[in-house]
């Protein structure tokens, strides 16, 4: 996922999901000069991903809430955002309302990087998916990412050069990459 962002220097990049933020520190680590910023919703999770920016020794901007109105006025807009293994737990509804606020939330000419649970194209990855991501996270909010709704969800938010540059086995699942550009 860190050669396909390929953080230049100057860039505004934001991740949204971050987590604990290992993606934003991964950032941060390969392009110094770029602006990352990381967004959360969970206050502890965040507190975990600050301390380790700091171990780390990496500049980070962090925020705490959600990829809605507030935050694209006052943050709005970056040269890429990504998201890493959010998209496969929200409801298809949310899906399309994330996708199309990321959209918002890029620059005119910006790249939007995704990694998460796509197509699980074999058998033995639809087996692993169901014994595992979806035992634990459910079926109706899974299912459509394991259907390949992603690229069909970039294409109808209107984003253009949509690819799938990598897509791997795991133990829970096939995980794919997908690359897409702001057609603004």
């Amino acid at each position: 996922m860190l050669s396909e962002i390929a953080p230049l220097p100057g860039q505004r990049l934001l991740d949204v999901g971050c987590g604990t933020g290992s993606l934003a520190v991964m950032l941060a680590q390969a392009q110094p000069m770029a602006d990352i910023h990381a967004l959360d919703p969970d206050p502890p999770v965040l507190a975990r991903a600050r301390q380790k920016a700091r171990a780390a020794a990496v500049r980070i901007f962090w925020h705490e809430g959600f990829l809605n109105d507030d935050f694209l006025e006052t943050q709005a807009p970056f040269d890429t955002v990504t998201s890493s293994l959010v998209l496969h737990q929200v409801p298809l509804d949310g899906k399309k309302m994330m996708i199309l606020a990321m959209k918002r939330t890029l620059a005119p000419s910006g790249k939007l990087v995704i990694a998460d649970y796509g197509h699980q194209k074999t058998r033995a990855m639809r087996f692993a998916f169901r014994a595992t991501v979806q035992a634990l996270d459910g079926v109706a909010d899974t299912q459509p990412n394991a259907d390949n709704v992603l690229p069909d969800l970039l294409r109808s938010a209107g984003f253009g050069g949509i690819e799938e540059p990598v897509a791997f086995a795991t133990p829970t699942g096939s995980i794919s990459i997908y690359a897409a550009h702001n057609e603004a």
